[in-house]
């Protein structure tokens, strides 16, 4: 098969997800791989990311792909590595040189950026944000990730970083212990986790009847349940989120004037339940030049595809 390929590949806290993806952003093959190694296990992963590659192209009868792109918890665009990621195991207070082992690997360019810049390409080309030259996206899933669009350009900074939006401190006094070693990061709160966290905190704190007594391990999936039947406990625990990320949008809107903040992920999939205490604190804290200026919108592509299609236009 002669016609142009790339591979996008999307590796999160849990699992990588890739797809082979044609030039008009359509995704014709895709596969899922666990993510989670041990310390010592970075090259046990990206020999499974590459076999999984291989494995991809031969399913299609594909003779060469033009390129890969990768979109990864703190990945480098200027350097090619993964540096220091606090949700996997393999990277966390480490360098990995990912594009030049996988690279040399499958004889095929590489390049890499941080997931959700990733997903805010994807989302600039192909969802919510087409025709948007200033927007900031939002992935709410293991962690809090974010992708910076000023005047159509992902903003990288001078070393490749910027835009860790997720570790914008949320709670000053006493806030929680984050995996990259400060306290009060706004992913301990607002990530899936930070959910569940909260749900367990709250339901030790009192005896407020609520159908999550019941669960064992409580994921924010369960609480998402929960209020939407009815769980009083479970709807505030999805308010105090909300405000929590409301104040931070306040602050984001302040240093870049997006025109929106599109939100991508597994939490963001709860509506109405976090969708309007984020808006009611976001307008509550901002400026009157911005109030009722900045919309809060959700993704415009499938959660399997949005970081994917973003990846691919890194090969492109």
């Amino acid at each position: 098969m002669d016609k142009p390929y790339v591979v996008g590949v999307d590796v999160g806290g849990q699992t990588t997800k890739m797809g082979i993806v044609d030039r008009r952003g359509t995704i014709v093959e895709q596969t899922v791989i666990n993510s989670k190694y041990g310390p010592e296990e970075a090259n046990i992963f990206i020999d499974a990311l590459c076999a999984s590659i291989r494995t991809l192209t031969k399913n299609i009868g594909l003779n060469k792909i033009q390129g890969i792109g990768i979109g990864a918890p703190n990945g480098n665009y200027y350097k090619g590595t993964i540096e220091n990621a606090a949700n996997l195991d393999w990277a966390r207070g480490k360098v990995i040189p990912l594009v030049s082992t996988v690279s040399k690997n499958l004889n095929v360019p590489v390049t890499v950026t941080n997931d959700a810049n990733a997903a805010a390409v994807g989302e600039m080309t192909y969802g919510t944000a087409r025709g948007m030259k200033d927007f900031i996206m939002i992935t709410l899933g293991t962690g809090v990730g974010s992708g910076i669009v000023i005047n159509g350009n992902l903003v990288y900074g001078h070393d490749g970083f910027a835009g860790e939006l997720g570790h914008t401190c949320a709670v000053r006094d006493n806030g929680r212990l984050c995996g990259c070693g400060k306290r009060g990061c706004l992913e301990t709160y607002a990530s899936a986790i930070g959910v569940a966290r909260t749900a367990r905190e709250w339901l030790d704190m009192s005896e407020e009847p609520s159908s999550l007594r019941e669960l064992t391990n409580i994921s924010s999936k369960d609480v998402f349940e929960a209020a939407s039947n009815g769980d009083k406990l479970a709807i505030r625990i999805f308010e105090f989120t909300g405000k929590i990320l409301g104040r931070a949008f306040a602050d984001f809107v302040a240093f870049s004037a997006p025109e929106a903040i599109i939100l991508f992920g597994g939490l963001a999939r709860a509506g109405k339940f976090i969708l309007k205490p984020i808006k009611d604190e976001m307008n509550a804290n901002l400026l009157p030049i911005w109030k009722n200026k900045v919309a809060i919108l959700p993704s415009g592509l499938k959660e399997n595809d949005a970081a994917i299609l973003g990846a691919s236009a890194l090969a492109w």
